[in-house]
């Protein structure tokens, strides 16, 4: 019996996926990027972008999810040591979309973010080094608000709360200090 309820979920869930409404399409946008928590109270914002790839797949007539795969770059500014560090991560956020009404749909969920680079830039002499104390994932939490256009092209706002530390614990004692990102994007669904 358990077998056969197992199947039926199976064939129904894939039923669904085969009349599911997929859309791929490309993004791009500004980042007002910066620090969160104990250890990242002097620390200023800056302006950078994010690119990549999206896809939506409806589930039903008002549920989708909705995968990116981008290039973020992230960081801050730190004025006391006239410093400027950036960030930049392959970020993977997996949106579920719940639409509200004709066009607009309000999004949430989980994000990875894999940091492929860390520099830290001197605001003097405009000297830069590598940052090696940056862990290598990155997780969060994103909610916002997404408005499509029936020709394809849309509008998002999303703000991504980092739910790990961005550095490693430097000797023996942790970091508290977790990214923020307020993203605004246009893009074009191509289908």
């Amino acid at each position: 019996m358990k077998k056969l309820v197992f199947l039926a979920a199976i064939a129904v869930f894939g039923l669904t996926l085969s009349q599911a409404q997929t859309s791929f399409g490309v993004k791009a946008g500004a980042n007002f990027a910066s620090l969160n928590g104990d250890d990242a109270d002097d620390v200023d914002g800056q302006t950078t972008i994010h690119i990549g790839g999206v896809a939506n797949i409806g589930i039903t007539e008002f549920i989708s999810v909705q995968p990116e795969l981008l290039y973020s770059r992230q960081g801050f500014k730190d004025d006391d040591f006239d410093i400027t560090v950036f960030l930049d991560y392959i970020t993977v956020p997996i949106m579920a979309d719940f639409k509200v009404t004709e066009g607009l749909s309000l999004q949430g969920g989980p994000q990875i973010g894999f940091n492929i680079n860390s520099i830290i830039e001197d605001d003097d002499s405009g000297g830069e080094e590598d940052l090696d104390n940056v862990e290598g994932l990155d997780l969060g939490l994103g909610l916002g608000a997404q408005y499509r256009l029936p020709m394809g092209l849309f509008f998002q706002a999303r703000y991504v709360a980092g739910l790990s530390n961005v550095f490693e614990d430097i000797e023996g004692e942790s970091v508290e200090a977790k990214n923020a990102v307020v993203s605004v994007s246009v893009g074009w669904f191509f289908n």
